[in-house]
């Protein structure tokens, strides 16, 4: 029996690495690559209602592996050879209570 799987996606995620001379934070893109993560197409009740609800069109929703501390709202993620975009709030299970690997749940966008 086959196992589920996920591929590594790239989280590109904007740190702080000091301030202008006028006291203004500058930012510098990080990636940091995350292992196992799933991706699946957004199903179309999600699709119209985040259209609805946001004004954006989810295309994908990536399930994120149980432990990981990164901080996924709002990010850039790279996968599939493009660019995404993370929009709202991720969706979070309790660990102990969900049966595999994953435990929370973001959609993304398109991005260019």
């Amino acid at each position: 029996m086959a196992r589920i799987k996920g591929i590594t996606v790239t989280l590109i995620s904007k740190q702080q690495t000091g301030t202008d001379p006028f006291d203004n934070p500058v930012y510098e893109d990080v990636e940091i690559e995350v292992d196992n993560v799933l991706i699946s197409p957004t199903s179309s009740d999600d699709i119209v209602n985040t259209k609805d609800l946001t004004s954006r069109i989810a295309v994908y929703t990536l399930g994120i592996p149980k432990g990981d501390i990164n901080t996924w709202e709002n990010q850039e993620v790279r996968f599939f050879g493009e660019r995404w975009r993370v929009f709202g709030i991720p969706l979070q299970g309790i660990e102990e209570l969900i049966p595999l690997d994953w435990n929370k749940k973001v959609m993304v966008e398109r991005y260019e």
